[in-house]
């Protein structure tokens, strides 16, 4: 089926359960995506975010769920990669990862997925099929839309009447479906802001010891009114303080006997 630009119509979805690319869990732990196997001590960060996110989703009836970030390099699509992995396990859920970090795509690259047709050239008309930017993990219930290099403006992408049909596509899908967007940090441009008024919610990635006040209270600030579903801190240093369950691998010791147990 393919795309029809006139307003009101919808791209056509892959069907869940299609074909998938073939890539090993040991290549993907080495780009760091541990969320698939929850006996990896590593992914309890990520399953632990899953159920945390999935319990305030499921109240209020979110499904579009965006990852973003104040700056850059703070590990946004790092997390955003093993939340999508990680909801990929949840029984009778499939769950969509969209790239919507247009100019500094990394999707692609943390799943080990080459190519050059992504989201952006479905929205600059480039395909008009939607289904041939999926791309899946074989035997997994995640389905990936990458980006590649484009030189189309990303922000006149993103406030198209074409983005606005494959929002509406995304709402249209099944209530078993969960829609994961990677966007742009948020002083990166404003494609975060435009995004953010389009979909359920977003989540904050700030990282220890780099984000300031002042950059997250702004974020918030340029994204209302669209509401934060949670904010993680990303790479703090749990040594200097008393949790035990701090989001940090500098404690796997005390899980290991656990984990390989």
């Amino acid at each position: 089926m393919s795309f029809d630009s006139a307003p009101g119509s919808q791209p056509a979805f892959p069907v869940p359960g299609a074909a998938g690319h073939q890539t090993g869990f040991d290549a993907l732990r080495k780009n760091g995506i541990y969320g698939f196997d929850s006996k990896d001590i590593r992914s309890r960060p990520f399953t632990l975010l899953r159920a945390q996110v999935l319990r305030i989703a499921r109240a209020k009836n979110w499904r579009l769920i965006g990852v973003t970030s104040p700056t850059p390099r703070v590990g946004k699509s790092f997390i955003a990669s093993n939340l999508a992995a990680a909801l990929a396990r949840t029984p009778d859920l499939h769950t969509y990862l969209f790239d919507f970090d247009l100019r500094r795509s990394s999707i692609a690259r943390n799943f080990n997925l080459p190519g050059e047709i992504g989201v952006s050239h479905f929205l600059d008309g480039t395909v008009n099929d939607l289904r041939e930017v999926a791309r899946t993990i074989a035997d997994e219930h995640l389905t990936i839309f990458p980006s590649y290099s484009n030189g189309a403006a990303s922000d006149e992408l993103v406030a198209s009447t074409r983005m606005d049909s494959l929002i509406a596509a995304m709402r249209a899908l099944p209530e078993n479906t969960m829609c994961l967007c990677d966007l742009p940090p948020v002083f990166a441009n404003d494609d975060a802001v435009i995004i953010s008024q389009k979909i359920d919610a977003y989540l904050m990635i700030v990282e220890d010891g780099v984000t300031t006040r002042k950059q997250i209270r702004d974020s918030f600030r340029l994204l209302s009114p669209a509401p934060c579903i949670g904010t993680v801190l990303n790479r703090y240093d749990a040594s200097l303080i008393s949790d035990d369950y701090g989001y940090s691998y500098r404690q796997q010791k005390q899980y290991s006997e656990y984990y390989n147990d």
